[in-house]
């Protein structure tokens, strides 16, 4: 499967308001959402159950759950620049868990990545050097079902 056709189904989404927990093109997504939908495009059913989640969760336990669960289900890359149709985890914060996850894209000459982002919905974003500095790390989507 190419990094190319994880992008556009992506982009497929992009218009999708902003809701939190949500995982319906057109109707709403968070970014975890965002990455859900894209993965019962590839593969049909999830890999687990996601449990109900608030907007801080993880942070007061400094549990990096939703970095475990990537590696769970994704396969895990090195570090390096990020290729077209890669997953991406961000930490928004320095010393917050990382809990921001996006889709690399490619734009007219830049890189970019489709991502949900509250108050915005799903959107193409630059993936300019302040988006950059916060990758943790990066994962792409197994060919098949693990």
């Amino acid at each position: 499967m190419t990094g190319l056709r994880i992008a556009d189904l992506a982009r497929g989404w992009i218009g999708t308001p902003y809701l939190h927990q949500a995982s319906v093109r057109g109707a709403g997504a968070d970014c975890l959402g965002l990455i859900r939908g894209v993965w019962r495009e590839l593969h049909g059913t999830e890999p687990e159950p996601v449990p109900a989640y608030t907007a801080d969760w993880s942070e007061v336990q400094r549990d990096e759950r939703l970095w475990r669960a990537a590696e769970r289900h994704l396969r895990h890359l090195p570090p390096g620049e990020p290729s077209v149709g890669d997953v991406v985890l961000f930490r928004m914060r320095d010393g917050s868990v990382a809990k921001h996850l996006g889709i690399v894209g490619q734009g007219e000459g830049e890189m970019t990545f489709i991502h949900a982002y509250t108050g915005h919905g799903v959107v193409e974003s630059p993936l300019s050097a302040p988006w950059r500095r916060r990758i943790v790390a990066r994962f792409e989507f197994p060919d098949r079902r693990l």
